[in-house]
């Protein structure tokens, strides 16, 4: 699992979850490539791609 730092570049468009450095669960955002990873209020916290995509409609 690559984790991203704010103020890295985002390498693909999609869905990014925060997390801070003990892993507790900071929400989703959708980012597109080129954009830089915004910065979070916890030192230590990170972003992670979402990997699980809900299905709607099922």
């Amino acid at each position: 699992m690559q984790k991203y730092r704010p103020g890295q570049v985002v390498p693909m468009s999609c869905d990014y979850k925060a997390y801070d450095k003990e892993g507790s669960d900071g929400g989703k955002l959708y980012l597109e490539k080129g954009q830089r990873f915004p910065a979070t209020q916890h030192e230590g916290s990170y972003y992670v791609m979402d990997m699980h995509k809900e299905k709607s409609g099922k």
